[in-house]
């Protein structure tokens, strides 16, 4: 199908995803999303001939390493971490353009020389005097990283080429320092130029949310309170506090590490309005507007609503695994959640009356996340003799990690016999279209280069998900008499407590 040159709303379409070539400097270069996420990403998308053609790579650290031994290194890490495998040509050709910086980070000094480095990168004109910088540091060092950018004018754009900052989760600890961080990124870059990652946006399902919502007839009328009884969002991972975690994790919990970022925009897009168009601000409006609409919840509300727990001593795949509290890097005392489980309304016209249900938890049995609308059962006058069985339609999305979604319905069992059994039609990405879903960094490294900031948080959706969560860490943290604290064995689903939080509306956790 062509597309008319004169319909500039379709040329606007196409031409917003085009990334243009640029200088990518990796902050926290030897890091471990560096290695696992990053340049596999990268390499990927040269692999299937969508990396821009000038590209350069230029690793920041404080360590002392060659152009060549770095590149050895991500080789190393890209053979392990390669969705596509490692192919030696295609790599040394795309390592060709990978350069290391060494620096610390507070050292003034380092950030000239990156400028000049830079410059040096720039002169063949291949990078089109694009840079983006992607502070992939712990969260302590942003604003260090960023005002050393300011200080040697590496915020500024510069014959005419763009500047651009990708800054990753966590984005502040709550209002306060989420308010603080953003100051200092407006001091340095503009918010267009400023993209907030969220790697939950770049899944394929995640990005197809909008599509199978506006664009779908038999979906779109029924997306709302009238015809949908609850929405459940869960993300269940079986891991706990491996690789030295619980010193970061003792001092997060799931509700500020998951909840406050990558489940609220995973609701935020099943909730949204129709935005006026698909510009990145007409679907970030949507987005912020259901962070507003969320009910705000005092001390009592969030002890009806929301229920905390810890993992206690269990088994998982058969393996013994200690419980949360005996893990290295955990206080003895701590009150911080593995698990979580909220029942949250939108007080809106769309939603008025709907419960979601968010769930987060670790050790769980199984690496997941999905989402599933339950809609409402029709009037049981037909089939109210037949033995009863739950006669309600879910649509259900596969975040990980099968991507893909499914659709329960009822259906007559063959036979002589009027006997009626659920069934259920399932989409797969891998199957429907012969190939699996891209990394979701690739897709945002991709959308940066490009100028498209759809699928990046902006300023006040960050705000506005710390303000909704600020007042559920009061409640634990700061009331005279806090909720109490759950337990659940490692390898279950979660407390029981969690289990009568939906038992009171007469619904239940969907199985995974």
């Amino acid at each position: 199908m062509s597309i008319s040159s004169d319909n500039p709303l379709r040329e606007d379409l196409l031409s917003r995803q085009v990334a243009k070539p640029c200088s990518l400097v990796i902050f926290g270069a030897t890091g471990d999303l560096t290695h696992r996420k990053l340049i596999p990403a990268l390499y990927n998308l040269a692999a299937d001939n969508d990396l821009p053609p000038g590209i350069k790579v230029t690793g920041f650290a404080r360590r002392d390493k060659t152009d060549d031994y770095w590149r050895n290194e991500l080789a190393e890490s890209n053979r392990k971490n390669s969705r596509s495998g490692h192919d030696p040509e295609v790599w040394e050709e795309f390592a060709s353009n990978i350069s290391y910086h060494r620096g610390n980070f507070n050292d003034t000094d380092a950030y000239h020389s990156l400028s000049r480095h830079l410059d040096m990168i720039d002169a063949d004109g291949s990078t089109m005097h694009n840079r983006l910088f992607y502070l992939s540091t712990a969260p302590e060092f942003f604003p260090i990283v960023l005002e050393n950018l300011k200080e040697a004018g590496l915020n500024q754009s510069r014959n005419g080429g763009w500047t651009r900052v990708i800054i990753e989760k966590p984005l502040g600890s709550d209002l306060t320092t989420a308010q603080e961080l953003n100051r200092v990124l407006s001091n340095t870059f503009s918010e267009d130029d400023t993209y907030r990652i969220d790697h939950y946006l770049g899944k394929e399902t995640a990005q197809n949310i909008m599509i199978l919502r506006f664009a779908n007839a038999i979906f779109e009328p029924l997306w709302r309170s009238r015809f949908i009884e609850q929405v459940q969002i869960t993300c269940a991972e079986d891991l706990g506090m491996e690789g030295g975690r619980g010193g970061y994790y003792d001092t997060a919990g799931a509700t500020r590490d998951m909840v406050q970022n990558h489940l609220l925009q995973l609701l935020c897009l099943i909730a949204m309005e129709p935005p006026t168009d698909l510009s990145a601000d007409s679907v970030r409006d949507e987005k912020v507007k259901v962070l507003r609409s969320l009910r705000r919840m005092g001390p009592e509300e969030v002890e009806r609503n929301i229920v905390r727990a810890q993992y206690t001593h269990g088994e998982i795949n058969d393996e013994s695994v200690p419980g949360y509290l005996q893990e290295e890097r955990i206080a003895d005392e701590s009150k911080t959640e593995s698990y979580v489980a909220m029942r949250i309304f939108i007080d809106n016209w769309r939603w008025e009356g709907t419960p979601f249900y968010v769930r987060m938890g670790k050790r769980l049995p199984k690496k997941a996340t999905e989402i599933s609308l339950h809609l409402k059962s029709p009037p049981n006058v037909l089939f109210q003799k037949l033995p009863s069985i739950d006669g309600s339609n879910v649509l259900t999305m596969r975040i990980q990690p099968d991507e893909g979604m499914s659709v329960r319905m009822l259906s007559k069992l063959p036979g002589n016999t009027l006997q009626i059994e659920p069934v259920k039609m399932d989409f797969h990405y891998l199957s429907s279209f012969g190939k699996g879903s891209p990394e979701a960094y690739e897709r945002l490294l991709l959308d940066a280069m490009a100028g498209d900031a759809t699928l990046f948080a902006r300023r006040d959706e960050v705000e506005n998900a710390w303000l909704f969560i600020d007042a559920i860490e009061s409640a634990w943290h700061e009331h005279e008499q806090p909720p109490p604290m759950a337990e659940y064995p490692a390898g279950s689903w979660g407390p029981p407590e969690a289990d009568q939080l939906l038992a009171e509306r007469g619904h239940h956790w969907r199985e995974l």
